[in-house]
Protein backbone atom coordinates (compact mmCIF):
# COMPACT_ATOMS: atom_id res chain seq x y z
CA UNK A 1 0.00 0.00 0.00
CA UNK A 2 1.57 3.18 -0.97
CA UNK A 3 1.80 6.33 1.80
CA UNK A 4 -0.69 8.31 -0.29
CA UNK A 5 -3.33 5.73 -0.45
CA UNK A 6 -2.64 5.49 4.23
CA UNK A 7 -2.92 8.45 4.05
CA UNK A 8 -6.28 8.79 2.66
CA UNK A 9 -7.86 5.42 4.34
CA UNK A 10 -6.69 7.21 7.54
CA UNK A 11 -8.44 10.34 6.75
CA UNK A 12 -11.61 8.46 5.98
CA UNK A 13 -11.36 5.99 8.84
CA UNK A 14 -11.12 9.29 10.99
CA UNK A 15 -13.94 11.05 9.26
CA UNK A 16 -16.26 8.23 9.46
CA UNK A 17 -15.18 7.38 13.18
CA UNK A 18 -16.00 11.16 14.11
CA UNK A 19 -19.28 10.69 13.32
CA UNK A 20 -20.36 7.45 14.44
CA UNK A 21 -21.47 8.05 17.86
CA UNK A 22 -23.80 10.18 16.51
CA UNK A 23 -25.33 9.05 13.47
CA UNK A 24 -25.61 5.49 15.43
CA UNK A 25 -27.97 4.22 17.85
CA UNK A 26 -25.95 1.23 18.27
CA UNK A 27 -22.74 0.92 20.33
CA UNK A 28 -19.24 1.36 18.24
CA UNK A 29 -21.73 1.00 15.72
CA UNK A 30 -22.81 -3.01 16.02
CA UNK A 31 -23.83 -3.58 19.92
CA UNK A 32 -27.47 -3.22 19.78
CA UNK A 33 -28.76 -1.01 23.62
CA UNK A 34 -31.92 -1.31 25.15
CA UNK A 35 -32.24 2.14 25.87
CA UNK A 36 -31.13 5.01 23.44
CA UNK A 37 -27.67 6.29 23.81
CA UNK A 38 -27.23 9.66 25.82
CA UNK A 39 -24.61 12.23 25.76
CA UNK A 40 -22.17 10.98 27.76
CA UNK A 41 -22.17 7.73 26.09
CA UNK A 42 -21.66 9.25 22.99
CA UNK A 43 -18.69 11.12 24.19
CA UNK A 44 -17.11 8.25 25.57
CA UNK A 45 -17.67 6.56 22.33
CA UNK A 46 -16.13 9.06 20.53
CA UNK A 47 -12.79 8.74 23.00
CA UNK A 48 -12.81 4.96 21.86
CA UNK A 49 -13.37 5.59 18.24
CA UNK A 50 -10.42 8.71 18.70
CA UNK A 51 -7.73 5.53 19.93
CA UNK A 52 -8.71 2.80 17.77
CA UNK A 53 -8.61 5.06 14.64
CA UNK A 54 -5.34 6.05 16.32
CA UNK A 55 -4.36 2.53 16.69
CA UNK A 56 -5.21 1.90 12.87
CA UNK A 57 -2.97 4.74 11.81
CA UNK A 58 -0.39 3.86 14.31
CA UNK A 59 0.10 0.33 12.32
CA UNK A 60 0.12 1.64 8.79
CA UNK A 61 2.76 4.23 9.99
CA UNK A 62 4.81 1.15 11.17
CA UNK A 63 4.41 -0.92 8.22
CA UNK A 64 5.46 2.15 6.06
CA UNK A 65 8.60 2.02 8.09
CA UNK A 66 9.89 3.48 11.54
CA UNK A 67 7.42 5.20 13.73
CA UNK A 68 7.76 8.81 14.23
CA UNK A 69 7.82 9.84 18.08
CA UNK A 70 5.09 12.22 19.51
CA UNK A 71 4.91 14.62 22.22
CA UNK A 72 1.70 15.98 23.94
CA UNK A 73 1.04 18.38 21.04
CA UNK A 74 0.56 15.90 18.66
CA UNK A 75 -2.21 14.31 21.01
CA UNK A 76 -3.86 17.85 21.22
CA UNK A 77 -4.07 18.75 17.81
CA UNK A 78 -5.28 15.43 17.06
CA UNK A 79 -7.68 15.60 19.50
CA UNK A 80 -9.01 18.55 18.92
CA UNK A 81 -9.35 17.71 15.10
CA UNK A 82 -11.39 14.54 15.41
CA UNK A 83 -13.90 16.42 17.47
CA UNK A 84 -13.90 19.25 14.88
CA UNK A 85 -14.41 16.44 12.34
CA UNK A 86 -17.16 15.13 15.19
CA UNK A 87 -19.20 18.15 14.30
CA UNK A 88 -21.54 17.39 11.80
CA UNK A 89 -22.78 14.27 13.24
CA UNK A 90 -23.31 16.29 16.40
CA UNK A 91 -25.65 18.61 14.45
CA UNK A 92 -27.53 16.02 12.86
CA UNK A 93 -28.11 14.31 15.46
CA UNK A 94 -28.36 17.07 18.56
CA UNK A 95 -29.35 20.75 16.20
CA UNK A 96 -31.24 19.53 13.27
CA UNK A 97 -35.23 18.72 13.44
CA UNK A 98 -36.38 15.56 12.61
CA UNK A 99 -39.90 14.45 11.57
CA UNK A 100 -41.26 11.74 14.40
Amino acid sequence: MTSSVSVWLVVFLAVAGAMLPFISQRLLGVLALSKPKTLGIRLLELVACYFLVGGIALLLEKNAGQIAPQGWEFYAITGTMFITLAFPGFVYRYLLKHPR
